[in-house]
């Protein structure tokens, strides 16, 4: 049997428009859609289909946008191919939730509920704070790590080889592009984000979105074991009783997208599923073990790739 893994996409894969082909011809993916507006009490559609860009960017709006677009796309999947099972799941920070409401360890109204509350504190930490990241290419962990440790940044996604984010404040994270520069990095770019995601400057988001989840019924289902969803910041499977810190600590810790795949892998999954906006997931997968399959389903006529599975 050919063991099947999802991966949900993060933050950053946000367009305008995304989703609106799901929620015009799946019945499934409009039924997402519509909960997701009446759950939020806001025109979270309108945002997706419409923008205007700067609006579905913002923190508070990309995260439950991103999470509804790829429950629907599951949605989508699942009408299409009565009985479709997967064997595990991940997602890249934000789409750790996702991961977990589609293999079951929350419903999709609590998953909504706390991306869009997680968004708004990542938000409110961006705002208080002079953040920036940027992606270090053809540079080892190592010796980037030792750069951060000079400069005072903080290793934020260890992506694929070759491809890892550094995440600080913004003078620091200009000291460490230079110094990675100067050290042998095939390049160095600042991204257009906010602000120092997966860093300590997002510590008070960490910290109140503690008090969100405690009160949130976030528990492993029965098949958890058979079935497991992987950790950001450990690269292993959650277990029901650390999910919740482990959820707190991945808003300040680095992304370990790599050995989260590598633990799948290594776990005999050769097929992966990446589920909604972008492709981003399908290319790290492929610099990470070229022999691996990956399909992206983000619209309808995605679904037609699934025949690749049987």
């Amino acid at each position: 049997m050919m063991k099947i893994a999802l991966l949900f996409a993060g933050q950053g894969a946000q367009f305008v428009g995304m989703g609106r082909e799901l929620f015009d011809a799946s019945g499934p993916g409009r039924h997402v859609f519509e909960r997701a507006d009446a759950i939020l009490g806001a025109p979270l559609t309108h945002v997706c289909f419409d923008g205007p860009e700067a609006e579905l960017t913002q923190t508070g709006w990309a995260q439950p946008a991103i999470f509804a677009h790829s429950m629907a796309a599951l949605a989508a999947i699942q009408a299409a191919r009565p009985g479709f099972e997967f064997h595990a799941a991940a997602g890249l920070s934000l789409g750790e939730f996702t991961a977990l409401a589609a293999a079951g360890w929350m419903n999709f109204e609590d998953g909504l509920r706390i991306v869009r509350r997680r968004g708004e504190l990542m938000q409110q930490a961006c705002d208080r704070t002079k953040g920036a990241m940027a992606s270090i290419i053809g540079m080892e962990a190592e010796p980037l790590q030792a750069i951060g440790r000079e400069t005072d940044v903080d290793v934020a996604n260890l992506n694929c080889p070759g491809q890892i984010v550094i995440s600080g404040e913004k003078k620091a994270v200009e000291r460490a592009v230079a110094l990675a520069r100067e050290r042998g990095a095939r390049r160095a770019i600042p991204l257009v984000v906010a602000g120092a995601y997966h860093s300590r400057l997002m510590k008070s988001a960490g910290d109140q979105l503690e008090s969100h989840l405690s009160s949130l019924a976030l528990n492993a289902p029965p098949d958890a074991a058979s079935r497991p969803v992987i950790s950001n910041v450990t690269a292993l499977p959650h277990d029901g009783a650390n999910v919740k810190r482990l959820l707190v600590e991945q808003v300040t810790s680095s992304v370990r997208w790599e050995d989260s795949m590598r633990h799948l892998i290594a776990q005999g999954i050769r097929f992966f599923i990446e589920l909604g906006p972008g492709e981003v997931l399908a290319g790290l997968m492929k610099r990470i073990d070229r022999d691996a399959r990956v399909i992206s389903v983000s619209k309808p006529s995605d679904l037609e790739r699934l025949s690749a599975i049987g």
